[in-house]
């Protein structure tokens, strides 16, 4: 299961803006969807390392993950905000690890009782998920600092579990004002925070940040021990 030497790799304060690095051709990720799943005990055995991605809706999860791995369907992009309403798993590269599409928070669109199912679900996933090695928390870089997302990676960092930012929709902005921006984000945090945790400057459309992602990802699956009870599933 994730230990301490993960939470300790994925809670650092480096921040992945190079614009100058140089830029390397990536192939798409073999990706495979395995199932949706309404309950943590729903979910595959746990025996695979996997990464979470989430954020309010309309953030654009569905595009980054496509592009992420490369296939343009792989994770239904909708039009109607809060689609995603089930922990849905994917298999990348034969099942060297699992990538999970969360369902969106802060969606207003749906009833009261469902937003708590939501919350219930994703906070018992989110807990008791054994191989659950990070979490990336989307947020649109044009915005300011929202109170649901700070709220949700407060509620992380006490459950002592490891995250990073993903900012999206980077080609929205210019250069300048992605820095100015992810900066401003930063500021916010270290007002309460000691350092900022590990943060990801990405776009969907033109592919930044792709690399730097996908590289940390990767960096993070060596520490991955499956938990014992899970050694004999198939």
């Amino acid at each position: 299961m994730a230990g301490e030497d993960i939470r300790g790799a994925a809670g650092d304060s480096r921040n992945r803006l190079n614009p100058n690095a140089p830029k390397r051709a990536i192939p798409s990720l073999k990706a495979t969807f395995i199932k949706s799943s309404s309950r943590t005990e729903e979910c595959p055995p746990p025996k695979r390392p996997e990464f979470a991605f989430i954020g309010r809706s309309n953030v654009g999860k569905s595009s980054l993950i496509n592009k992420l791995v490369g296939h343009r369907d792989l994770a239904k992009v909708s039009q109607r905000p809060g689609k995603t309403q089930l922990i849905n798993h994917f298999s990348i590269q034969d099942g060297h690890w699992y990538l999970v599409d969360l369902p969106g928070y802060g969606y207003a669109k749906v009833s009261k009782v469902l937003r708590e199912v939501f919350s219930r679900m994703i906070s018992h996933y989110l807990r008791n998920r054994e191989n659950l090695v990070c979490t990336f928390i989307l947020v649109d870089v044009r915005h300011d600092p929202q109170a649901l997302d700070l709220a949700f990676m407060t509620q992380l960092a006490e459950w002592q579990l490891p995250f990073a930012i993903v900012f999206t929709k980077a080609d929205k902005l210019t250069k300048a004002a992605q820095v100015r921006a992810v900066e401003n984000y930063q500021r916010r945090l270290l007002e309460t925070w000691e350092e900022c945790p590990p943060n990801f400057l990405t776009s969907a459309a033109t592919g930044k940040g792709k690399e730097a992602l996908l590289d940390y990802l990767e960096g993070l699956i060596p520490v991955f021990v499956a938990p014992q009870s899970t050694e004999q599933n198939p």
